[in-house]
């Protein structure tokens, strides 16, 4: 039901300062830039007015996901698209990857779990995305970018990567172990619902809002400090862990605030869009998990 991810001498997350040193080193990194935003359009026009140097433009809606329907807005997109559109980024399958996003961090959180999920090792987000870098005085450019072919070759499933659920892993693991629900808190509750058919959550599941992994600043909180939060959930001990979300968007950057805090999760990808969309599954109303 569970894959614990790979254990990594490097750490899920890297700062302004970290990537500034490795893009002058001998092995830079190769860059994605996944700006994006919930409902569209995409941010091509903004990563074409100013990107990182040497980063690549990413579609999630298009290119991180499939097509939206019974498996939810953003279903896992075919292994062999993905792998195309990363070997097109220039990914290599021995070399380093780093990902950010605008800033909230959700769907550089999404490509690094899909990477993570298909068999890489060395992927890691930019803590606080092209505002963190920006604010810290580092360049950008409107320049054209075209990396040579990469070789990655994506590996769904293996040993070692990210975990993944299904609905009914989702399920069983509510019950048997830790089930975080990342949404914010009302769309947990039920009290409002304004993408999906129906309102509340998973029966057994905890509200987590991945909002509160981040500080005022845009950047996570330390390791020490997301772990006394998760603890508090239930996580961190014995029992294994998920997390869903809305679509499998902002969940992925629940799972890499737990990897952060040193806690293996499995993201539920077609999260409470998936869920929801069935009449006949059980769906659970306010605060608390039951």
């Amino acid at each position: 039901m569970t894959v614990k991810p790979a254990k990594s001498a490097k750490p899920a997350i890297l700062s302004v300062s970290e990537l500034t040193a490795e893009l002058a080193g001998g092995r830079p990194p190769v860059l994605l830039d996944v700006r994006w935003q919930l409902g569209g359009p995409d941010l091509r026009a903004a990563y074409e007015s100013g990107h990182l140097p040497g980063a690549v433009y990413v579609d999630l809606d298009h290119e991180l996901a499939g097509p939206a329907g019974s498996g939810g807005r953003h279903p896992l997109p075919d292994p062999e698209a993905f792998g195309a559109v990363m070997r097109r980024a220039g990914v290599s399958a021995q070399a380093p990857v780093v990902v950010y996003d605008g800033g909230q961090g959700w769907a550089a959180a999404r490509a690094w779990w899909l990477l993570r999920w298909t068999g890489h090792g060395d992927v890691r987000v930019l803590d606080g995305g092209l505002a963190a870098w920006t604010a810290a005085g580092g360049a950008v450019t409107a320049e054209a970018v075209a990396p040579a072919e990469g070789d990655f070759k994506p590996n769904p499933g293996a040993e070692g990567g990210a975990g993944l659920l299904d609905a009914d892993g989702a399920a069983a693991l509510a019950r048997a172990g830790v089930l975080l629900d990342a949404r914010a808190g009302e769309r947990y509750r039920g009290d409002v619902e304004p993408i999906d058919r129906v309102g509340g959550h998973i029966p057994g599941a905890v509200s987590a809002p991945t909002s509160e992994n981040v500080g005022a600043d845009g950047l996570f909180l330390a390791p020490d400090v997301l772990r006394e939060r998760f603890a508090g959930l239930g996580a961190g001990g014995s029992a294994p862990v998920g997390v869903y979300c809305g679509s499998g968007v902002s969940g992925a950057h629940e799972v890499l605030a737990l990897e952060v805090a040193g806690i293996g999760a499995a993201l539920y990808a077609g999260s409470w869009s998936e869920w929801s969309s069935d009449p006949t599954r059980p769906v659970a109303t306010g605060p608390t998990p039951q």
